[in-house]
Order: structure tokens, then sequence, then C-alpha cells
């Protein structure tokens, strides 16, 4: 049976039932708590968690990553890209690992074995999948789990960020390769991209509908933290929007894997190889600053929450800095 105590400012619930393990989960909203404790007692009634410690002794790696990718990874954004990380951990032989005998060294192995195949960044990441995966066994799926293991080791440091921006000549090179050959959408596409900082799935989710040219502004539903936000619109990238058909109800009605084929035609022709298009938002993000917008400004249209994330896309150029203390010198 359940137990809802009230402790402090929230709510802690705890399911007993003879044969399994308490299972313990606090919630600011009592009616969470409640709702929590009736999904676990229908998962018990389902024998879908294990009933009893020698049951978890006989668990793999690989049992929590799949119910993991079952029950977790549908409810997030990006599911793909977990998914794939989530194929990588299931081909490892960590996934075969007994969870009774899992330790930092079962971690730190497949560390070690991926390192020495991606990037540590990637690494990372998949790591970071693999401790929620554990948490989320440990806090809502009862698993007697006490210590998560990836806390007892050092993740790979974070990729070194990148400074690409966009260089004498550069323009001149894109603009000549956009050519009759290119697709439709691309020419707007990528100026879009320079004049607002947003990332490809947001400029391919943006509808008509959200589009303020008299405001001007544009309202973005799906964003990569969650969170919606309203970005307002320089003058050119007004005169962008201004200038398109509308065909569809989205303004870019393609496919991310289309503008990833057409991107990197693009940059062939142009002779930029080493041009990403995610580098165009961090090109917009360095130009609203060097624009004189403050941290908040930028963050408004940007979306970043944490100005420390936001420095990662900051590359002011010395000698626009430069030319504003002058400016402030002379005044």
């Amino acid at each position: 049976m359940a137990t809802i105590r009230k402790r402090g400012s929230s709510w802690q619930v705890q399911v007993r039932r003879e044969g399994f393990p308490p299972l313990t989960k606090s919630f600011s909203v009592r009616t969470d708590a409640a709702e929590w404790a009736r999904d676990k007692e229908r998962q018990i009634d389902r024998a879908e968690l294990p009933t009893t410690i020698r049951d978890f002794k006989g668990m793999t790696v690989a049992d929590l990553l799949r119910r993991y990718e079952q029950e977790v990874t549908p409810r997030k954004r990006g599911v793909r890209f977990e998914q794939s990380r989530l194929r990588q951990l299931l081909n490892h032989s960590i996934a075969n690992t007994n969870l009774h005998n899992l330790s930092g060294a079962s971690v730190s192995h497949y560390r070690e074995d991926r390192l020495k195949v991606v990037k540590p960044a990637s690494v990372r990441r998949e790591l970071v999948v693999l401790r929620h995966v554990f948490e989320v066994a440990r806090t809502e799926w009862g698993m007697p789990i006490h210590t998560n293991p990836v806390h007892q080791i050092k993740l790979p440091n974070d990729s070194k960020p990148r400074e690409r921006r966009l260089e004498d000549g550069d323009n001149a090179r894109l603009a000549d390769a956009l050519s009759s050959k290119s697709a439709w959408y691309l020419r707007p596409l990528v100026a879009l991209a320079i004049e607002t900082g947003m990332r490809r799935g947001e400029l391919l989710s943006i509808r008509w509908k959200d589009v303020d040219l008299t405001a001007p502004t544009i309202r973005i539903l799906k964003t990569k933290n969650g969170h919606p936000r309203t970005i307002p619109l320089t003058p050119k990238a007004v005169e962008i929007l201004a200038s398109l058909e509308r065909r569809d109800e989205r303004v870019f009605p393609v496919t991310p894997n289309a503008v990833r084929l057409a991107w990197e035609r693009l940059r062939r022709r142009a002779g930029l190889e080493d041009l990403r298009l995610h580098d165009l938002r961090h090109e917009a993000v360095s130009r609203f600053f060097e624009y004189g917008l403050t941290v908040p400004e930028v963050a408004l249209i940007s979306g970043h929450r944490d100005p420390r994330m936001l420095s990662r896309y900051t590359h002011l150029r010395p000698e626009k800095v430069a030319e504003k203390l002058a400016t402030a010198t002379l005044s």
C-alpha cells in the first residue's frame, strides 16, 4: 500500500508491497504523489518491477536501457539522437553486465573503449544518458541501486567551442554558390539563419501563422530546450520572409535531411568544406553582441537560458571591439 506524508514543503510517498523493495519519491503537489503511487502499484500488479533483490541480481544493464528506451525516451525532444546513444550502449559489453556486479570501473571501461573511437564530447553525451538511466531506475522504478556508478567516474571534457565565423569573402562565395542549382529554400534559409541565429530544427518548424511582420517577430513553439520563445526580427529578416511564397503552413516545408544534403552540396560548391550550418548560429550571436545588444537581449533571441552556454557561441572580432573603444574615447 502507499503512504503519503507531508515533509516540509513537499509530499513524500512510499509504496510498500510484500516481496518488493520499498519505493519512495517526493513531490511538491500531493495529487502528483498519489498518481505516482498508483502507477507504481499498477506496475507491481503487472509484474513490471523486480519482486525481490534476488530478481534484481539477475538483471543486466541492457534490461534497464531497453525499458528506458520504451518508457522515457519517447517523451523527450531529440528522440532520434538519444536512441542512437542507447544503441551504442547496448552494443557494448557493458550492456551484458549484471546490475549486481556493476561498478564505476565498468563505466570507466566503457568510457575508455569509446574514446578510442569517437570524440570526448560524444562519449560524454552517451554517459549523460547512462547516468539518467540509473537515476530513473533508482528513484522511479524502485531498483535497489544505492550509488549511481556514473557519478563515480570523471566524464570526458566537453568539446572545445568552435570559433568558426564568416570571414572576408565567405559571404560572396556562398552567394555565388547559391545559384539556380540550389533548392528554392536554401538561399532564404541560410540568410535567415544568419539574421536570427535560429537552429535548423527551429527554422524548419516556423509556421506562417507564427510570423508577425508588423511587430516584427517570430513565435517559436518547438525549441531545443522545450521553452517557446518569441524572436524579434531584423529589417533584413523581415525582407527575407516578406519575399517568400506561402507554399504551405510552414515557411520551409522540407525535411531536416533534405536541408543537410543541400547544405553539403552548397559548401562544396563554395569551397567552404569546414563551414557547418550551425556555425551560422555562432555568427549571428556574435553579431548581436557587436551590434551592442546586452546579454539578456541576446539570450531572448538565441534562447540560451544559461549565460555560460551563451558565451560558447560568442566569438567577437577584436577589430570590432577596438572600433567601439575608439568611438567611446572620442565621445
